[in-house]
Order: C-alpha cells, then structure tokens, then sequence
C-alpha cells in the first residue's frame, strides 16, 4: 500500500487512504462534528482564514476543515487513484 496524498489548498495535503468522507458545512450535523472535534482538539483548520466549503473526516476521528469545494476535493481523489491504476 503506497501513501497516496489528496491537495485540499494552499499547499495542504491528505492521506487518501485515510479518508472516510468529504462532506460540505452547511448542515447543523456537519456543524456539530466540527465543535465536537474543536473540543477534542481533533479539528484542523487548512482555510488559510476563507471560507469553510469542505469537511474531511479521517478515520483517526480528525477532522479536517479546506477552503476548496468538496467536488473539487473528490475529483482529485478520483483522478489520483486513476493515475495510481494505470501505474
């Protein structure tokens, strides 16, 4: 298994094989798991201070938050791994 890593911005990186899910902020659920990993010092913040447009949640329970939309945060995914498949 190689590390695989995902751009969410600004020179940001993320383990793909760490991901669980890439989520937008804009429900009371979302924003719930974001003070709760706020308390639990588990939430970092890669929005260089813009807007908050896509959540990652790791499977470490870290949560993760990009100024990127989380589309483009997918699409690289997808990409990345087409990439890795061809290799």
């Amino acid at each position: 298994m190689s590390l695989r890593l995902i751009n969410i911005g600004f020179g940001n990186v993320v383990s793909a094989n760490r991901v669980i899910s890439i989520v937008s902020p804009e429900s009371a659920p979302i924003k719930r798991i974001i003070t709760v990993a706020r308390d639990k010092n588990k939430l970092v913040d890669a929005t260089y201070g813009r807007r908050t447009r896509a959540v990652i949640v790791t499977d470490s329970d870290h949560v993760i938050l990009s100024a990127v939309q989380p589309e483009t945060v997918g699409q690289r995914v997808i990409s990345h791994e087409d990439v890795t498949d061809e290799q």
